[in-house]
């Protein structure tokens, strides 16, 4: 895919009102007045893996793709899928390699530090 605007993608993020039920670690917040009540899910951030472009991408255009067994269950409907929007028929495919070039630019990887212990 085309390289994406981290600047840009910020302002779709804005602009699509992402921040009605997420925020961004250490960027956007999340919206005092008009946010979703019972949905919040923050973004970026340390993780113990790499979250790869194409999982970013996929979480945006088809967000119940991946849903963790044991989901707040006010994250999802009574089919189990998602309640986040989807975007495909509003979002121009510039604001999705900017919206996924800024949030891949969010998350960091924490390797845990491993200690020795020697046999006895």
């Amino acid at each position: 895919m085309p390289p994406g605007s981290v600047e840009q993608g910020e302002a779709a993020f804005v602009e699509l009102q992402c921040n009605r039920c997420h925020s961004v670690k250490d960027s956007v917040q999340r919206m005092q007045e008009g946010g979703h009540p019972q949905i919040y899910i923050q973004l970026g951030g340390e993780k113990t893996r790499v979250k790869t472009y194409g999982e970013l991408v996929t979480s945006i255009i088809n967000p119940s793709h991946r849903l963790a067994r044991g989901m707040d269950p006010r994250h999802v409907n009574s089919e189990g899928e998602s309640r986040m929007p989807r975007y495909n028929d509003v979002m121009t495919a510039q604001q999705l390699f900017d919206l996924t070039t800024f949030l891949s630019s969010k998350y960091s990887v924490w390797a845990p530090e491993y200690r020795v212990v020697p046999h006895r």
